[in-house]
């Protein structure tokens, strides 16, 4: 126990503004309307892609004789990262066939 307060003193700047910066992202996106959806749905794509890339560049750099938190974080972040990306393209791909006229 003793521990964990420690560690909430030792980053307690750091975990102030990761708190913070959930309650001002849950504001701000409840906030947006459907219009600007599509676009930034593109723009969470375009983050996870970078997050692909760092993901990749961390299991590129692991040491794979042994399992490690790097190696973990690396898998981690290629599948999660890839999943929101294809998620992202299926919702937009959904959106857009919303506004598409329709064949008779």
């Amino acid at each position: 126990m003793e521990e964990i307060l420690i560690f909430f003193y030792t980053y307690k700047e750091a975990i102030f503004i990761i708190a913070l910066s959930i309650f001002l992202g849950i504001e701000v996106i409840s906030n947006v309307p459907a219009v600007l959806h599509t676009p930034l749905m593109s723009g969470a794509n375009a983050i996870s892609g970078v997050i692909i890339i760092g993901g990749i560049i961390l299991v590129g750099h692991a040491d794979a004789s042994r399992i490690n938190t790097e190696l973990i974080l690396g898998i981690f972040a290629v599948i999660f990262g890839t999943l929101n990306v294809v998620g992202g393209f299926v919702v937009t791909d959904r959106m857009l066939e919303m506004f598409k006229k329709k064949k008779k």
